[in-house]
């Protein structure tokens, strides 16, 4: 795991929950149909886990400190957080 694939994981997992918060959700409560909310819920969860691990490993690897780990969580649970975080983990890359 690199710093890429973060990076890359980290943006899919930004798109599903903006897609589960902005497509599934509505037509779940406004058409109910909860179908979108199944499958897109379910990839998202996969996702947001994936990029949890994998920033810990690369946070490990890189001997970055906990701040980075604890704003990369953060940002995990806001609905546009993993763009803005990407961007510090960029800025993070660039140092090394």
């Amino acid at each position: 795991m690199n710093i890429q694939s973060l990076r890359i994981v980290g943006t899919l997992e930004g798109i599903s929950f903006l897609l589960l918060l902005g497509i599934a959700m509505p037509i779940k409560y406004i058409w109910g149909n909860p179908i979108f909310v199944k499958y897109i819920g379910m990839g998202h969860g996969v996702l947001f886990l994936l990029f949890l691990v994998m920033l810990f490993v690369v946070c490990h690897r890189m001997k970055w400190s906990l701040s980075v780990f604890n704003m990369g969580l953060i940002a995990a649970v806001l609905p546009f957080g993993p763009f803005v975080f990407d961007r510090k983990i960029k800025q993070l890359a660039d140092q090394n």
